[in-house]
């Protein structure tokens, strides 16, 4: 049976089953307290786990969501087909889409694609391709420059993922690296890197959830324990010095390297927003100026809005601001700012500025999709009682198992954040927990840190989350190709952390953990390789 039959078959069934084989409730959605039959049970995880393992099968990410977001809302309307229907959008996509923080992404994500616009029509994208071209010699240092940007934007994950991508894909594109690589090397930097930062929209996200403590010292205090975050930075480099590929990746990188095919797989969503652009009157600067601008724009919009001109001092502003409105503000801002600089270059007019407006929205059509399925199948979850079926499990079992705590954590964490696709949400309800746990200070600041690189773990693995649906986004990927190419890369990480969280439980000191767990991880991809190597030569 192929993949299409297998697809209509299963959803057929999953309808079937839903619409007659489960007696019909009375449902008054809407009502002040109301509550699925289901809410908090293991039921409630069904959605995600439906619409994920559609995805990883039939290799198509519109209706696999979709199909998650329909079993959702008949569970949630306790299997009332009429109720469940209006339910979907009443409680799902409209409200997810009426969500302030939701339409504060969909500005920034609509902006930044306006201002990549602009950039590829003044030409400062194919300038400093060409400039790049004769700095960078190698694919290696196309790889390790592509990482190196993603290090520099540790501002903000969505900031990165998008920027990243759209100013390396030339580079990378010349030198043979497959969209799939591109991809994982920007996913890979971008959550991870702004966990570790102290000035960054996440530092910020947990400082606002641990009550009781300084968050800001204890996120600083965990980023040594935060083995997901610093082994996935320290496995980029190191694959990429030693040539390291295995799983679906190595088929790609095959291809674009032997074939010169870097899709590999013929479902290409980007076709033709990709081709080679003329430098004409462009400069190195006409990117490097915009970006700069954009950046600064976008670290002012957060501080502005975590209330800097109040007399906060810059810490307190990041710890207080709001990501979104600040990211929308400040890219807002950063387009009039480089509309006009472009203009006073005389290399744009303004109508080919506003050309770039409704070029730059189709550009981000396929990620405002899947984000908008994303978001409304993650509220249907919620809704379902997902997070507190999870946090109960924890809360119930935590106590008596500290001293493997933070591997426990570490575990529950990712679960949780793969299955709703959000690693703030997951730290928002599982930090609170770990911190009421009542622990030794070394031991806290430990299980925090898996809680935070566990969050960081799932979302990097869901195929569902946003920062993996932009990254596919910024390299031009088949986003059903990213996930599947790098969740090897991430599932090898994960496995590392997990036997270092059990370590760090009895040995409690970070630079002893981390360096253990580095050793654990070289040896581990040094046997992949070998093992790889051999099935070659076979």
């Amino acid at each position: 049976m192929n993949r299409r039959k297998f697809f209509t078959l299963l959803s057929v069934i999953a309808l079937i089953i839903m619409t007659f084989a489960v007696p019909v409730f009375a449902a008054e959605i809407g009502e002040e307290g109301y509550q699925s039959n289901l809410y908090g049970t293991f039921w409630s995880l069904l959605p995600p786990i439906i619409a994920i393992g559609l995805a990883l099968i039939t290799k198509e990410v519109y209706s696999s969501l979709f199909i998650g977001i329909v079993c959702g809302s008949f569970m949630y309307a306790n299997f009332n087909p009429i109720t469940a229907f209006t339910a979907m959008f009443t409680e799902g996509f409209i409200s997810s889409l009426a969500d302030s923080w939701n339409v504060g992404i969909l500005i920034f994500l609509v902006v930044l694609g306006t201002i990549v616009c602009l950039i590829n029509k003044a030409g400062g994208s194919a300038a400093y391709g060409q400039w790049a071209s004769k700095k960078i010699k190698s694919r290696k240092g196309a790889m390790l420059s592509t990482f190196a940007l993603g290090v520099l934007i540790f501002v903000d994950d969505y900031f990165n993922c998008l920027t990243v991508g759209n100013v390396m894909r030339p580079i990378t594109d010349k030198h043979k690296v497959s969209r799939a690589k591109l991809a994982y090397i920007v996913d890979a930097t971008a959550a991870p890197i702004c966990m570790i930062a102290p000035i960054s929209s996440w530092a910020a996200a947990v400082t606002g959830v641990v009550e009781g403590y300084d968050g800001l010292e204890l996120f600083i205090r965990a980023i040594p324990y935060n083995l997901y975050s610093l082994l996935t930075i320290f496995m980029i480099i190191f694959i990429t010095l030693m040539g390291i590929e295995y799983g679906p990746m190595k088929k790609h990188e095959d291809n674009a390297l032997l074939k010169n095919d870097l899709y590999t797989t013929p479902d290409r969503p980007f076709e033709g927003q990709d081709v080679e652009v003329s430098a004409g009157k462009g400069k190195v600067k006409d990117l490097i100026i915009p970006v700069v601008i954009l950046i600064a724009f976008c670290i002012l919009g957060m501080v502005y809005t975590g209330g800097i001109l109040e007399g906060v001092n810059v810490v307190d502003a990041f710890a207080n601001c709001d990501a979104s409105l600040g990211l929308s503000l400040g890219s807002s801002l950063a387009l009039i700012v480089i509309m006009v600089y472009y203009m006073a270059r005389k290399v744009l007019s303004f109508n080919d500025c506003m050309e770039c407006f409704p070029n730059g929205f189709k550009a981000m059509v396929p990620a405002i999709l899947i984000l908008t399925f994303a978001w409304t199948l993650s509220g249907t979850t919620s809704l379902l009682g997902a997070k507190e079926f999870v946090s109960g499990i924890f809360a119930g079992s935590a106590a008596g198992f500290k001293i493997f705590l933070p591997a426990i954590v570490f575990i529950v964490a990712t679960g949780m954040s793969f299955a709703t696709g959000t690693s703030w949400g997951t730290f928002g309800i599982l930090l609170p927990i770990v911190v009421a746990v009542g622990l030794d200070p070394e031991l806290l600041v430990i299980s925090i840190s898996a809680c935070l690189a566990g969050a960081v773990c799932g979302d990097h693995c869901s195929p569902i989350s946003d920062t993996t649906i932009m990254s596919s986004t910024g390299a031009m990927c088949n986003h059903i190709n990213h996930v599947s190419t790098q969740l090897p890369y991430a599932l090898t990480v994960a496995a590392v952390s997990f036997v270092g969280y059990i370590l760090a439980g009895f040995i409690q000191s970070a630079w002893i953990i981390l360096l253990i767990s580095i050793a654990m991880l070289c040896v581990v991809l040094l046997g992949i390789k070998t093992l790889t190597t051999n099935k070659a030569n076979a």
